[in-house]
């Protein structure tokens, strides 16, 4: 069918088709990443849909199509997906909201076995869960659980203010999560019967991108799905929408556990979802409205006093037909009304001025870099960009008409837009009415909180006062004052087993460089060296551990931090220094053609960075604030306690306080921030992505050859921070609500290599794999357990293993009792064959596509330069993970998680 007069066509990259049915089918080809295809499954229903008595039950059945389908009855789909090398949770996975159920299923496509099972999961999911009595008592826990960790201030406010946010309509009587009452009660015939009405084919889509051949898929999609049928007497989708009747509205809120005093003001109105070219053109003139006035907001913040700790506005999307002008304040201490009118002055400061000529020239420029940008790389984009375009457009009717598509309307609207057109969104949505504010804070603060009188008058006020015209202080410059004296390339090495090639300069730094072609138009440049923080005293820590930051936030050579911003935006230029406990060094990336202004701002960092008192005393200010109400979150006394314990108590691993804070000498941190980025000799930079060595060679000799050198090569010093040796326990007694987190650390010294590092990944994923079965799938008491393990070799060699979960407080001695029988298991008896089979699979084909990452070149590479570790090791992976056994686990398992250095920190309610 072609699209009506003006309707933008849908991407003609993709292939679309309705069996007879109504099942859709969008299916693309797409090359990045290679053998890998992107399933997803799409529901046009989810909570809207639900009766009274079936409130949560769009959720549960999510959950429920992971616990047995026609083809894979009981737990056989995350067991046979594991062994395939797809991880549960981390790439399978779903999500239900008010409108839509949507399953992800990412896939090996060079496995014709593996392609063919992945589209009869998608079957099974569209039509084909056995909704087995048993397992539907045993993920009620699951499911439960995963309602527990949403509980909380946060919660307990929403439930006071929604029904104002969302007013009478369905969205406040539906929340996806479900109500108690309904999902410890319901019978397994209600969740049938939902089942039965609403998963049917003509609410249904299969999207399908990746490196696939597309006329096989179709051919699949349309034997496997076209026998799906529609029940007889099918219930009607109703179409939900809220309803604007002009009426204003006002709630307050106040919970003992909230840590800021916050508003937000709601101006809403009808949406216009983008389907014609018209659409196309109010789209871009809102994306200008926000940059520009967040520019504005960013400048209010940049203030030696900011007015608040947070204060922004924007224009989008609220929730289903309705968009909104939405302004957002975190306040100071005791400023609500400071800080309130701050931002409210911005927006009565648009209205009567609008935008200048020369914020708007500025917007219109930087987003037409940024569209040329996406074109660029629209060939080695990654298969989820395509993914989330077809299903807004499935579930929305949202266009989806293509990268090449929408360059060429950008650059043929752009152009010609007015600054007329950008002003008026401001009157669009300037308006007294359909306006709702919601103000939510600490509950000793409950009585000085304004009434809605009180906040209309700061309104009024602002509408009456005196307010300027903007005046923007940006004036484009270079960098740059003087060029810098080139070095020389003194030596080249080739580094041919991983394609990368080693510089020395003149001044002795260090830069590998390793071209690819895995993201056109993109390269990510890295530098690093040790040192960090280590080589100060503890009195000195505090100035230390800001340095980075507060030389961030003062900007760059003439440019102040909010003129920087302007200055690189529509550039793909992001950069940032950091200054860690060991460490030193800039992560940055940019385009080709962007590298030199990179390079240059490099430069800059070395030779002369910013210092702005400004940045200081704003960043304290800032964070004293914070510190006010930082000890009512439950979460932040948990984990204040786990690091305190964690770092054996050392003043740098202790909470942050106003102590603390008077510790900071401004002038201190900039000299540090000298110091540490004095001896160039020391670093190694690394380049990794789009560009040509000879070309780049030039740029790196002027602008990384001319960099100072002292040559004193400083190492990072041993601190001694480090877990406490033998067995702790910690209960952390703080919280209203009736949930628990426990956190178990084993911890020790550690033989670092490549092959150690492997099998201790190994080892974090049977156990993985292992608590998932026992405390989520048998015991039910959990919803994601988790299992991480660090390794370091700077500056000494260590591991944490650490073992996490939520729950209901009466159960965290049963399950803490459970995962520690899991790890005694697999010291005694080493981890089942199978698991480890799963954990290979899922480490190669993880592998395969990091090769082809250079976000995964640039880690490794700088991994090895801090560690001092083998470069090359990593050709070796595919001997190495071979060597990966149940026995040897077993023996890494009684080495270091024997138990003899276990701490264990437990969250508990007050009562």
């Amino acid at each position: 069918m072609r699209p009506a007069q003006g309707q933008l066509s849908l991407d003609p990259a993709v292939r679309t088709g309705r069996l007879a049915n109504g099942f859709t089918y969008f299916i693309r080809r797409n090359i990045n990443p290679k053998n890998r295809v992107i399933f997803y499954l799409a529901n046009k229903i989810g909570s809207l849909v639900e009766t009274d008595n079936q409130q949560g039950l769009a959720h549960f059945m999510e959950h429920m199509n992971f616990n047995g389908t026609t083809n894979f009855p009981k737990n056989q789909l995350v067991d046979y997906l594991q062994k395939a090398g797809v991880r549960f949770g981390a790439d399978i996975n779903a999500y239900t909201s008010f409108d839509e159920t949507v399953y992800q299923l990412p896939l090996p496509s060079d496995n014709p076995e593996v392609l063919r099972n992945g589209i009869q999961i998608m079957r099974d999911w569209a039509k084909g869960a056995m909704l087995d009595s048993v397992e539907i008592e045993k993920e009620r826990g699951v499911v439960l659980e995963e309602k527990r960790l949403g509980k909380g201030a946060a919660q307990r406010m929403q439930q006071k203010y929604f029904p104002v946010l969302f007013g009478n309509s369905r969205y406040g009587q539906r929340l996806p999560i479900g109500i108690d009452t309904v999902l410890n009660n319901f019978k397994p015939g209600s969740l049938q019967r939902f089942y039965h009405d609403w998963y049917r084919p003509d609410l249904q889509a299969l999207i399908v991108v990746g490196d696939i051949n597309v006329d096989e898929i179709e051919k699949a999609i349309k034997q496997k799905f076209a026998d799906l049928k529609n029940p007889v007497n099918e219930k009607p989708r109703i179409k939900y929408v809220f309803t604007l009747n002009g009426s204003n509205h006002f709630v307050k809120a106040t919970d003992p556990e909230e840590t800021s005093t916050q508003v937000q003001v709601l101006i809403k109105r009808q949406a216009r979802p983008v389907k014609t070219t018209d659409d196309y053109r109010t789209y871009i003139v809102r994306k200008l409205f926000n940059h520009m006035l967040s520019n504005r907001c960013l400048e209010l913040a940049q203030q030696k006093q900011p007015p608040f700790i947070y204060g922004g506005a924007n224009v989008g999307s609220f929730l289903g037909n309705i968009d909104a002008f939405t302004m957002r304040l975190i306040a100071n201490p005791g400023e609500l009304e400071k800080g309130f009118k701050a931002v409210w002055r911005e927006t009565e400061r648009l209205k009567r001025y609008g935008f200048t000529a020369g914020e708007f020239e500025k917007a219109k420029g930087d987003y037409l870099k940024n569209n040329e940008n996406t074109f660029k790389q629209r060939l080695t984009a990654y298969s989820d960009q395509f993914v989330g375009e077809y299903l807004t457009y499935f579930l929305n009717g949202t266009a989806a008409p293509g990268v090449e598509k929408e360059y060429a309307l950008t650059q043929a609207i752009v152009p010609l837009l007015k600054l007329k057109d950008v002003n008026a969104i401001t009157s669009n949505f300037s308006s007294d009415m359909n306006r709702d504010i919601i103000v939510t804070a600490p509950e000793r603060d409950k009585t000085s909180l304004p009434d809605e009188l009180t906040v209309n008058k700061w309104i009024a006020t602002i509408k009456q006062e005196n307010i300027s015209p903007y005046k923007d202080s940006f004036t484009q410059k270079a960098l740059l004052t003087t060029q810098p004296i080139p070095g020389k390339v003194v030596r080249q090495i080739d580094l041919d087993v991983i394609k990368a090639t080693e510089l020395i300069l003149s001044n002795g730094v260090k830069a590998i460089l390793k071209p690819t072609k895995f993201s056109d138009n993109d390269i990510l440049v890295k530098a690093i060296a040790p040192g960090g923080s280590s080589l100060y005293s503890d009195a000195d820590y505090e100035s230390a551990n800001v340095a980075a930051y507060l030389v961030t936030t003062s900007g760059l050579g003439g440019y102040s931090y909010n003129n920087l911003n302007k200055f690189l935006a529509g550039s793909t230029i992001a950069s940032g220094v950091f200054l860690t406990d060991y460490s030193q060094g800039i992560q940055a990336a940019a385009s080709p053609g962007e590298l030199e202004t990179l390079l240059q701002m490099f430069y800059l960092y070395f030779t002369a960075p910013r210092k702005d008192s400004v940045a200081f005393e704003r960043y304290i200010a800032e964070t004293r604030a914070s510190l006010t109400d930082r000890k009512n979150s439950p979460e932040n006394r948990f984990y204040d306690t786990l690091s305190a314990i964690s770092g054996n108590y050392s003043i740098r691993r202790t909470p942050p306080s106003l102590e603390k804070l008077n510790q900071i000498d401004f002038n201190k941190s900039y000299q540090i921030f000298r110091q540490q980025f004095s001896d160039a000799a020391n670093f190694t930079f690394t380049f990794v992505g789009d560009f040509n060595i000879e070309e780049v060679k030039p740029l790196i000799e002027k602008y990384l050859g001319s960099l100072p050198a002292t040559y004193l090569h400083e190492k990072a010093k041993d601190l001694g921070i480090q877990p406490p040796t033998g067995k702790i326990t910690k209960i952390v007694k703080a919280g209203l609500e009736p949930k628990a987190t426990v956190s178990l650390k084993f911890s020790g010294d550690y033989d670092f290599s490549y092959a150690n590092n492997l099998e201790m990944d190994a080892m974090a994923e049977v156990l993985q794999i292992r608590l998932i079965e026992r405390l989520r799938e048998e015991e039910s008491g959990v919803y994601s357990p988790g299992v991480n393990v660090r390794y370091s070799k700077t500056p000494a060699s260590r591991y944490v293993f650490s073992i996490s979960f939520g729950c209901a407080p009466v159960n965290v001695e049963k399950l803490i009792a459970s995962a520690l029988d899991e790890v005694d298991k697999i010291k005694r008896f080493g981890p089942t064959e199978i698991n480890i089979e799963k954990f290979k699979a899922e480490k190669s084909r993880t592998h395969e596509t990091q090769l082809r990452a250079n976000d995964f070149w640039s880690e490794y590479l700088n991994d090895n330069v801090l560690n001092e570790g083998d470069i090359y090791a990593i050709n070796d992976f595919n001997t190495i993970l071979e060597k990966v056994t149940p026995e040897n686990i077993k023996r890494k398992a009684n080495k270091y998680l024997s138990g003899n250095n276990l701490i264990q920190v437990i969250l508990l309610p007050q009562k």
